[in-house]
């Protein structure tokens, strides 16, 4: 039988994700419309997106928050390129976006004396092996695989390297220990529901430190400086962006941060994702014909939970379109790279309610095309 009950929002894609709950566009503080962004008005919005993030967060004394081009991959790369060269680099590849920074590092930057941990999907790297004597880049949270770093124990507080961790679907819904991170990079389109095309940086009093006694060999784009006369630049860090933000994306965000701390805080986003996974984890153990991706229950994403089913990779795609045209679940196939599957944003913003009634919908759909 057909559910009879819809979910209310079904808007489950893992980027750009569902709006927070009760959003309304024309409630935003929209004075910023029209206004320069280097306007008194336009530096106290973006001065307030870096130190209500660095607020609401918890970042320890003396971190830096920047609003930065080209979302969470202009962010990551940013740091890249004006970090990395000084020591050697192991990278931890264990899905495409970490694949990507890969190449980035083997392929565009071509630095010598890198060492690249690999796992397939599912997997995740051996820590034991990482040497942190190198520079460390890592994804916390696999966005097109569903697995996720359980904890930083892995990471000693006397590294001698920095670690880059691109943490764009974990920030606001995982438990970041935060003074192992040196630099910690992600998009408002993730867990908070904001609009992309932004990306934020922050750094760590080390990573700030190597940005200040390193100069690298190749070409820096503008879009990548972070310092001037050999001193990292304040006004970054203070809303200064180096070039012009959407000021409506801005005031989305600002409206995100406040729903966040609405509702507890990190504390109560994170619960919020956890019990979203929870709903989905209970219909797995109740259903043999779908399962995470993840191997390991600890590795288990809360976020962007990846699922493979017991059917064909062209039933997959069928079934995620049947759900699609009956409104119930909008964008859950898998990443293109990735294997065949469903993926469910189980963010922040996503209410509990709307992934239980999209449950029933799986089964009948996966009736539907089996048929």
């Amino acid at each position: 039988m057909q559910p009879s009950v819809k979910p209310k929002v079904p808007n489950f894609s893992s980027g750009p994700c569902a709006k927070r709950p009760g959003y309304d566009v024309s409630k935003l503080q929209l004075d910023v419309l029209g206004r320069s962004h280097r306007s008194a008005l336009g530096k106290k919005a973006l001065g307030l997106a870096c130190s209500e993030t660095a607020r609401i967060l918890g970042l320890p004394e003396g971190y830096r928050v920047a609003v930065v081009p080209g979302s969470d991959t202009g962010a990551i790369e940013m740091a890249m390129w004006s970090l990395l060269g000084p020591r050697g680099v192991d990278v931890l590849e264990w899905e495409s976006f970490s694949a990507g920074w890969v190449t980035d590092i083997v392929k565009q930057l071509k630095l010598p004396n890198t060492n690249v941990l690999q796992a397939g999907y599912g997997d995740i790297t051996d820590f034991s092996k990482v040497n942190f004597d190198n520079d460390v880049v890592f994804v916390w949270n696999g966005t097109t695989s569903g697995v996720k770093v359980p904890n930083g124990d892995w990471i000693p507080a006397n590294r001698a390297g920095l670690t880059l961790c691109d943490a764009t679907s974990s920030v606001f819904a995982m438990d970041m220990p935060w003074d192992k991170l040196d630099v910690v990079t992600y998009s408002w389109q993730k867990v908070l529901g904001g609009e992309g095309g932004h990306g934020m940086l922050i750094l760590s009093p080390r990573a700030v430190e190597r940005l200040e006694a390193y100069n690298p060999p190749w070409p820096m784009p503008k879009v990548f400086r972070m310092k001037s006369g050999g001193k990292i630049s304040e006004g970054l860090f203070k809303g200064e962006t180096i070039n012009t933000p959407s000021m409506l994306c801005v005031a989305d965000y600002l409206d995100a941060l406040q729903w966040a701390e609405s509702v507890g805080g990190v504390k109560g986003t994170i619960a919020r994702s956890e019990a979203n996974l929870k709903v989905i984890e209970d219909f797995c153990a109740t259903n043999d014909w779908i399962s995470f991706l993840a191997k390991d229950k600890a590795t288990r994403s809360n976020t962007s939970v990846c699922l493979s089913l017991k059917l064909t990779a062209e039933q997959v795609k069928k079934m995620a379109k049947l759900l699609e045209t009956e409104g119930v679940a909008y964008d859950i196939g898998a990443y293109k790279d990735a294997p065949a599957g469903l993926r469910i944003w189980c963010g922040a913003t996503v209410e509990k309610s709307d992934l239980q009634a999209l449950m029933p919908w799986l089964t009948w759909a996966y009736e539907q095309v089996r048929a």
